[in-house]
């Protein structure tokens, strides 16, 4: 083979390799256009389900006078939520995904974000899964098991840090 033929050769490799590199760039940016959709889509449906979670506990739990009713009945109806901390109510009270929160908190042994929460439950880092977790450590707060120092910082609230170092 003649070196010339060999260069051209060469050239319309390269000429190959440079257009099949850019349809593929082309290709991961529609994909990743895709993903960022259906991650943001995502995000949505989980706060959704999460609100009509909540909207659909509370709703159970209010009795006619509007005082809640014990956490065993609310079990046993099958809903899923989470009660308000009161004295010597145990993290077995929560759903499982609510007790991984705590538990996280409880290794930790102070502040974290809803990130680091989630990278240390073993959800990712994606925004539809940090979202996911966000409402849950907000009812968490709401609820009085865990307390916000800071704004997006999530800790375990004194009385239930406390309660959980005193059970044996």
């Amino acid at each position: 083979m003649a070196v010339g033929s060999l260069l051209e050769e060469l050239a319309r490799r390269q000429a190959e390799s440079r257009r099949l590199i850019e349809e593929l760039a082309e290709e991961l940016a529609r994909v990743r256009a895709r993903l960022d959709a259906e991650e943001e889509r995502l995000a949505r449906l989980v706060i959704t389900a999460e609100t009509v979670e909540e909207i659909v506990g509370e709703a159970a739990v209010a009795d006619e006078a509007g005082g809640p009713e014990p956490v065993e009945e609310v079990v046993r109806r099958g809903v899923v939520t989470v009660p308000p901390w009161r004295p010597g109510l145990g993290l077995d009270a929560l759903p499982q995904a609510y007790r991984d929160v705590l538990e996280v908190l409880v290794d930790a042994g102070g502040v974290m974000r809803a990130g680091k929460i989630s990278v240390a439950m073993g959800r990712g880092e994606s925004a539809a899964k940090v979202e996911g977790l966000r409402g849950k450590l907000k009812r968490l707060v709401e609820r009085g098991w865990l307390a916000e120092p800071g704004p997006g910082e999530f800790t375990l609230a004194e009385q239930v840090r406390y309660q959980i170092t005193q059970d044996p």
